[in-house]
C-alpha cells in the first residue's frame, strides 16, 4: 500500500501538466501512487499518456472522466485511491519536492489525520504568501483548525494530505458539476478529521492562471460561488461558529479607479494598507 495517494483532475491543462507532474515524481518522498482523472482535450490527454507510459510504478491510474468537472474528478481518485493519506493537486500548480516528505514525517509524528503546509500564489508577474505556516502546531480544536488554515478566507483542499480511512469513513465528497467545490468541503474536512498539524518551511504554489474556472467572472461562476459561501455559511451555522472572528473583509478608498487606503478586518485585528507601501496593525477594544 502507498504511503500517499496523489489526485490529479486534468482539464486544458497542457501548458502546466509537466511541470505540476514532474514536482510530484521528483519529490524527496516517493512512497505515493498517482492517480490522473482527465475531462482534457486531445493536448492533455497526449502528456497524459506519455506520463503515464514513462513512469508505470508511480502513476497506477489515469482515467478519462467527461463531463464531471474537478469535484466529479476528485470523487473517482478518492474512490481509486489505495494510499494511507489522499492529496489532492491541480494540474497547474506545483509543490517544493520536500512537500510530501515533511507533511507525511509530521502526520505519522502526530497520528495526525491533516497536515497542512503553506501556500505561495503566483499571479502573472506577482507572488504572494497566502498561508504562511511559520511554527509546528498540533490541535483538535475545530475553531484553533479554522485559524491555523486560514478558513473560511483560504478553503483550499490541495495544500493539505488527509488520512484516507478517515476521509472515506466520514463519506466526504466534492459537490460535482460546480465550481468552488472546496468552499464547501473545506470546512467538512477540518470539523469530521480530528487532529490537524500544521508543517512549516514547505509550500503549495498555487498558479492563479488567467482563464481558469475561479478567475472567470461569466454568471455560472458568480452563481457557482454565491452557492458554495452560501452553503459553507449553512455548516458554520449549524456547528455555531462566529464567522466574524474567521472571516475578513476588506474596504478600499479608491482614486480615479485605483486602490489608495486599505483597512482589512479579521475578528479584533484591523489592519490598515496606505498604497500597498505602508502597513500597521492594530487590535480593537470592541
Amino acid at each position: 500500500m502507498p504511503k500517499i495517494s496523489v489526485i490529479i483532475p486534468v482539464y486544458k491543462s497542457a501548458k502546466y501538466l509537466r511541470r505540476c507532474f514532474d514536482s510530484i515524481l521528483k519529490q524527496t518522498f516517493q512512497d505515493f501512487e498517482i492517480i490522473i482523472v482527465s475531462d482534457g482535450p486531445e493536448e492533455d490527454d497526449l502528456i497524459c499518456q506519455e506520463y503515464y507510459e514513462k513512469f508505470p510504478n508511480q502513476i497506477t491510474h489515469y482515467v478519462k472522466h467527461v463531463n464531471q468537472n474537478v469535484g466529479g474528478a476528485r470523487n473517482k481518485g478518492v474512490e481509486l485511491a489505495k494510499g494511507e493519506y489522499l492529496s489532492f493537486i491541480d494540474a497547474d500548480d506545483w509543490l517544493d519536492l520536500d512537500f510530501y516528505e515533511k507533511l507525511y514525517t509530521a502526520a505519522k509524528k502526530y497520528d495526525a489525520d491533516i497536515a497542512v503546509a503553506g501556500i505561495v500564489r503566483l499571479h502573472l508577474f506577482r507572488k504572494k504568501f497566502y498561508l504562511n505556516i511559520k511554527d509546528e502546531v498540533v490541535t483538535t480544536d475545530y475553531e484553533t483548525k479554522l485559524k491555523l488554515c486560514n478558513v473560511p478566507d483560504k478553503s483550499y483542499v490541495w495544500n493539505k494530505i488527509y488520512k484516507t480511512e478517515k476521509f472515506k469513513a466520514n463519506n466526504l465528497k466534492f459537490i460535482e458539476g460546480k465550481l468552488y467545490e472546496d468552499v464547501i468541503l473545506t470546512p467538512q474536512i477540518l470539523y469530521y478529521l480530528n487532529k490537524l498539524v500544521t508543517v512549516p518551511d514547505t509550500y503549495y504554489y498555487y498558479w492563479r492562471r488567467p482563464g481558469s474556472g475561479v478567475t472567470k467572472k461569466d454568471q455560472k461562476s458568480i452563481s457557482d460561488q454565491k452557492w458554495a459561501n452560501e452553503q459553507a455559511n449553512l455548516f458554520f451555522k449549524e456547528h455555531n461558529i462566529d464567522l466574524s472572528k474567521h472571516k475578513t473583509t476588506t474596504k478600499r478608498t479608491k482614486i480615479l479607479g485605483i486602490t489608495v487606503f486599505k483597512t482589512i478586518t479579521k475578528g479584533s485585528i484591523k489592519t490598515y494598507n496606505l498604497l500597498n507601501l505602508i502597513r500597521w496593525s492594530k487590535e480593537s477594544s470592541n
